[in-house]
């Protein structure tokens, strides 16, 4: 892996996030001259302040920005693009819509603009969502060909960029120097998230204010992974796409095993086996429709790019519940301890597949 991506220059953009500083610590981890895009830092605290990770280039920008956004591509020539900067919650797409299709939709058209001028060789891997699909509740895995669609501000953003993303690669991109590729995942969990109305944040908010955690769905399924699953499908994907065009254009789906879909109050218990301040309490209303049910079929991942997922749920809570319970404790070198994590994960990754 490290051969891919020692000394190349690789523009994350929303490398303030929460998976995009995980892939900016695992980049840097690599040897990549790693330069980042975002707007700001989108939470407090921020695990990507917490990691006070020296990047090459930390560049405040707003995607939406075209004009910005090209001269920072035509100024780096980059080898690889990591595209992750998003407005990435339901709840908050219903309050702002406006800005969530802007950020989401245009602000993918205007990378994929800015790469159709660069000339140098590039791999753009463009991160989407689970909830691209049109979620019709099935019980079976959706598969990377099934209906793009969603109900919801945020859902309907990611499928409508996935068709940004297709035109601009079948109309530019199919036989020149910049190839492109699609990754699909659900929710993800790991240390150093802190969004709102997201699971664990939330519940470590409310051991940190000393309260209960107020939960609306506690039957509600996810296919819960650990933010470094997907992130090596990326990887992954990136890799490919160096080696071959043969994949140019094509979405993939990153998620767990249908055997580790498990719902918010199964992430709980297994939690509070590590957290024990942990409490909760169910709450009737919702205050908003987020689909229930969506599952994702990963054999296209794992035929064409080797990939699967490693880690079963207990040990994705565990290193989950571990990372915060250092914070909690007030460990001051979490750089390390996420950088012990990814170094963990590779090597589960490489026993997997012997």
């Amino acid at each position: 892996m490290q051969e891919y991506f020692k000394n190349k220059k690789v523009i994350i953009t929303g490398h303030t996030g929460f998976k995009g500083s995980w892939l900016s610590l695992w980049m840097s981890m690599l040897g990549a001259e790693v330069s980042g895009i975002s707007i700001s830092i989108p939470t407090n605290p921020s695990h990507f302040e917490l990691l006070n990770l020296k990047i090459k280039n930390d560049i405040r920008v707003d995607i939406y920005n075209s004009k910005k956004i090209e001269d920072i591509i035509s100024r780096i020539k980059p080898d690889y693009v990591f595209h992750l900067a998003a407005q990435p919650l339901v709840a908050l797409s219903y309050q702002n819509p406006l800005e969530t299709f802007q950020t989401n939709v245009v602000g993918t058209a205007n990378l994929l603009e800015a790469l159709r001028e660069l000339k140098n060789e590039c791999i753009a891997v463009i991160i989407t969502s689970d909830k691209s699909y049109d979620n019709l509740e099935i019980s079976r895995g959706y598969h990377e060909n099934d209906k793009l669609g969603g109900s919801d501000p945020y859902s309907g953003s990611k499928g409508a960029a996935e068709l940004v993303i297709n035109s601009y690669t079948k109309s530019f991109f199919i036989e020149n120097n910049i190839r492109i590729g699609v990754g699909r995942a659900g929710n993800v969990i790991g240390g150093g998230d802190w969004a709102k109305n997201r699971i664990i944040p939330d519940a470590i908010r409310s051991i940190e204010n000393e309260q209960n955690l107020i939960i609306r769905s506690p039957n509600a399924t996810r296919p819960w992974q650990h933010v470094l699953e997907p992130l090596s499908g990326y990887i992954s994907l990136a890799i490919n796409l160096k080696n071959s065009n043969e994949n140019n254009g094509q979405a993939f789906n990153f998620g767990p095993s249908f055997e580790y879909d498990y719902t918010v109050q199964d992430v709980l218990v297994e939690l509070k086996k590590t957290i024990t301040k942990l409490n909760w309490v169910v709450e009737k209303t919702k205050t908003f429709k987020e689909s229930t049910l969506l599952k994702l079929d990963c054999n296209k991942a794992h035929n064409l790019l080797n990939w699967s997922s490693t880690l079963n749920f207990q040990k994705t809570i565990s290193f989950t519940s571990l990372w915060y319970l250092e914070y909690l404790n007030k460990n001051k070198n979490l750089k390390a301890l996420s950088e012990n994590q990814i170094l963990e994960f590779n090597r589960f990754v490489k026993n997997k597949k012997k």
